[in-house]
């Protein structure tokens, strides 16, 4: 083609990478929230055992609440119209 200049392998690898992390972006947020939300609300829950003496009701809830939280946000990204 006139007028354009030819690319090289390494231009062509970053532009391929790019695609990849642009089109993973969705799905690696939604698996950071289900892994943060785990141990967030965990955590959370496990100090309320230890500030309340309710152990281990408060760590249960609180890791139930986080992967509840985590897989609502997975599927919400994975179902995206």
């Amino acid at each position: 083609m006139p007028g354009r200049k030819p690319r090289g392998f390494l231009t062509r690898s970053v532009e391929a990478f790019q695609d990849s992390v642009q089109q993973a972006g969705p799905a690696a947020t939604a698996s950071y929230t289900l892994v943060g939300g785990i141990i967030f609300l965990g955590g959370l829950g496990y100090l309320i055992d230890a500030w309340r003496g309710w152990s281990p009701w408060g760590l249960i809830v609180g890791l139930g609440m986080g992967v509840t939280l985590g897989f609502y946000q997975l599927i919400k990204t994975v179902w995206r119209p």
